[in-house]
């Protein structure tokens, strides 16, 4: 139990350092590039990070947390201080599934497919709520990726956006990982393209409020880019354990 307490110790004061590292370059990359620090979202992917930790980093001022696994999500759900942040789902999410998140997530950034479209609008109509979305563009064209290629986004986005008890609020992208930096780059650019003609068309139902895309290792280049929203994990929280339980 000493050796659980000194492990948490150790990522609390880690969590303090890294939030404030994280905080002022996403600042330093807002500011570069004409943008606003407070228009930049982060959210902390908190992949199997222990409550204790996630609820400190709360504690510090994160606002914004996502999951990438509805079990893990459901398991911690009781735990989770929300009374200052909210919650969102950034993972694959299979159709069957959805009925565990809606009415406990703010978001789900990863709707990819009218099928599982079609049963967050259900379900969100029979709980009485309306649940922002993101759709997922497989901007890599990854065959063995989950997200809509490119060619295939605007069809999914009108026939999404007709549907009821949901707002689709943005997109979402992850680069392929084995990109070089160039290559992550220019995907970056290629998104916020898709983005800025999306919101231009000013589509019913279709409000482009945040373009979800930068990690880790990539989020100053996403900035720069045009990303408003960042997704970082390791970075704040140290390398996920696999081994232990959240």
């Amino acid at each position: 139990m000493e050796k659980l307490s000194d492990d948490f110790n150790k990522r609390f004061l880690d969590l303090d350092e890294n939030y404030k590292v994280i905080k002022n370059n996403i600042a330093e990359a807002a500011i570069k590039f004409s943008r606003k620090p407070e228009d930049i979202t982060l959210l902390a992917a908190t992949k199997t990070v222990p409550i204790e930790i996630i609820n400190h980093g709360i504690n510090l001022g994160i606002e914004h947390i996502g999951e990438n696994k509805v079990q893990e999500l459901t398991e911690k759900y009781d735990s989770y201080d929300l009374s200052k942040c909210e919650l969102q789902f950034i993972g694959h999410l299979q159709t069957n599934k959805v009925k565990y998140l809606i009415g406990k997530v703010a978001m789900i950034q990863s709707v990819d497919s009218m099928k599982l479209a079609r049963e967050i609008s259900r379900l969100s109509l029979s709980h009485n709520v309306k649940t922002d979305i993101l759709i997922e563009v497989n901007i890599g064209k990854e065959p063995n990726k989950s997200g809509i290629i490119p060619e295939k986004l605007n069809d999914l986005l009108y026939e999404t956006a007709t549907l009821p008890a949901i707002n689709i609020s943005g997109l979402m992208a992850i680069p392929p990982a084995d990109a070089n930096k160039r290559d992550t780059f220019n995907y970056f650019t290629n998104m916020y393209k898709y983005f800025i003609d999306i919101s231009s068309k000013k589509l019913d139902n279709v409000n482009m409020q945040f373009l979800s895309m930068g990690m880790s290792a990539d989020y100053t280049d996403a900035i720069s880019a045009g990303s408003n929203m960042v997704r970082i994990g390791s970075a704040l929280f140290g390398p996920r354990i696999y081994n232990k339980k959240f």
